[in-house]
């Protein structure tokens, strides 16, 4: 096992190095074999990993717990009502108690300086499983999935259209821009990212020679493209803004219409998930009967349809975080 990167947090891709994305992405891709051929691979054995949400999850979750599992990992779940971390005691406090007794920690929240609290103090890796800000582990498995269906990550062509100031906007700019692609952003003016990401962006951008463009013009962004990118238009605890984000965003909704503008018959789909595709599940359908909507940021057409390759995105999580575990501890 390579230790390069043993006793190393993982926060943001942004503090990794280009051969460093790659050496999580190549071990992945052999976890990936490996189990696919039933190999044993239990390098951590008698080991043991603290996951900590403060947002729910499905991927996230999963993707730790079996990828823990298959290295002899024992990981403990440990929701916001389990803990005192944020009411009765503090991110350094939990920090400095868990490190003692776990040999990393996950964190799966809001805000983005608790993550930071929990590695500053800890004194064991600590992942970021998701946060306002940033949502790495998410990056790493959709570069593993391009990789798989498109080819190298070099000047690969892939579009993000929607929420271009969220957390994956953020993190694929980033990553993007690290990784040598062509990355466009497509979203109305008033939710472009950051400037200060941007700006770091094209600074990764003159290293690796990547592209980086932001516009609100949807043919612009999308001519081309390897794979468009979505997620949903409202994220966790920005409820109260459906009714602003759905005016904003519908022109943005990738449907068959947006996947011929791009001019690539062999073009792919992303999303992170959970999607809003078909409107079916409990808040969905609360969102269907205010707003009259049937879909949202992407149609079930095109959900359903052969260029999406989300569910190998969502597998995949648990490949890449296997190695994000295999080669910090």
């Amino acid at each position: 096992m390579n230790d390069t990167l043993r006793g190393r947090s993982l926060l943001t891709l942004n503090d990794y190095s280009v051969e460093e994305i790659r050496l999580l992405l190549d071990t992945a891709h052999e976890y990936k074999r490996l189990k696919k051929a039933g190999t044993p691979h239990r390098i951590h054995e008698g080991k043991n990993i603290a996951l900590l949400f403060e947002k729910t999850s499905t991927r996230t979750r999963v993707a730790f717990t079996v990828a823990a599992n298959d290295l002899g990992i024992a990981p403990e779940f440990l929701g916001m009502n389990d803990i005192q971390l944020g009411k009765k005691e503090s991110v350094e406090d939990t920090a400095k108690v868990l490190g003692r007794m776990f040999d990393g920690i996950e964190f799966r929240g809001f805000a983005h300086s608790t993550v930071e609290g929990l590695a500053r103090h800890a004194g064991v890796p600590v992942w970021n499983g998701l946060t306002d800000q940033y949502h790495p582990t998410q990056i790493l498995a959709d570069f593993l999935t391009l990789e798989e269906h498109v080819g190298d990550l070099k000047g690969l062509k892939l579009v993000f259209v929607g929420d271009g100031r969220n957390n994956m906007a953020n993190s694929l700019m980033l990553g993007a821009a690290q990784m040598g692609l062509d990355f466009r952003i497509g979203a109305p003016a008033s939710l472009h990212p950051d400037p200060e990401l941007v700006t770091l962006a094209h600074q990764f951008a003159e290293k690796s020679g990547a592209t980086i463009t932001i516009t609100d013009n949807v043919q612009a962004a999308v001519q081309g493209a390897d794979a468009i990118y979505t997620d949903v238009w409202v994220s966790m605890g920005e409820e109260d803004q459906y009714a602003e984000r759905i005016e904003l965003l519908r022109a943005y909704q990738v449907n068959a219409a947006m996947l011929r503008m791009s001019g690539n018959d062999d073009v792919k789909f992303l999303h992170c998930l959970p999607a809003f595709h078909d409107l079916e599940t409990a808040t969905a359908k609360k969102i269907k009967e205010q707003y009259g909507l049937t879909e949202m940021e992407v149609t079930d057409e095109v959900f359903r349809s052969p260029a999406s390759i989300v569910f190998d995105q969502a597998e995949n999580r648990m490949h890449t975080i296997k190695a994000v575990i295999a080669l910090t501890i």
